[in-house]
């Protein structure tokens, strides 16, 4: 009876062993591997590629916000002097010169043959320059305040020295530019009306929506 009892202890602990085995077994089932490969949620939101090629910037778009200082021509400050017809012939080589700006761009880029210019343009300066007014909260500006603002913005570059001869140069082309867009103006609408329905040409320097 002894050995039979012996014997059948020693069955129920090689019964439990064998149950704690399996239980453990079980647990490390359902525990989780760290370096087991996790699956992709493909729902899940993707982390931005800081390698990824960005898009291109519209050149005409200008930085959100322009410090109105950096427009406005400071009290007490005037443009530098000059026989006026070698400043016109200065200013319409500064016009079409890419070196002014840091992206590539000129005067000209904007305003081929005359184009692109605003209606208030033809009007007697200081007026309201929408995009200034938009970007710097400067609701008029003078002439050579225009062309700070367009250095600024279009041209992504630095403002022009208000005692610099190019300021001045530039400001004396505009003034004949403007002059002579008046007058083109004028003569279209004396010829004939526009057409409502004609298809307008897009800006590439306005502000985009």
């Amino acid at each position: 009876m002894q050995r039979l009892f012996g014997m059948s202890a020693l069955s129920v602990m090689l019964t439990l062993a064998a149950g704690a085995m399996i239980l453990s077994g079980d647990r490390a089932v359902g525990q989780t591997n760290p370096c087991a490969s996790k699956s992709v949620n493909p729902g899940a939101a993707k982390a931005a590629n800081p390698c990824a090629p960005k898009p291109a910037a519209n050149p005409c778009a200008g930085k959100p916000e322009v410090d109105s200082k950096l427009i406005l021509r400071p009290k007490a400050t005037n443009l530098a002097e000059g026989n006026r017809a070698q400043l016109i012939k200065q200013g319409q080589a500064l016009f079409n010169d890419t070196k002014l700006s840091t992206n590539g761009m000129s005067c000209m880029n904007c305003h081929a043959d005359n184009a692109n210019f605003a209606a208030s343009f033809t009007t007697p300066y200081p007026h309201r320059m929408a995009m200034a007014a938009e970007k710097s909260g400067v609701e008029q500006v003078r002439l050579d305040e225009a062309i700070q603002f367009c250095m600024i913005v279009p041209m992504q570059a630095k403002p022009l020295s208000w005692s610099s001869r190019e300021l001045s140069a530039l400001t004396a082309y505009m003034g004949e530019l403007q002059t002579a867009v008046r007058k083109e103006t004028a003569g279209a609408t004396g010829s004939k009306s526009a057409n409502p329905c004609a298809p307008q040409a897009a800006n590439p320097c306005a502000p985009k929506k």
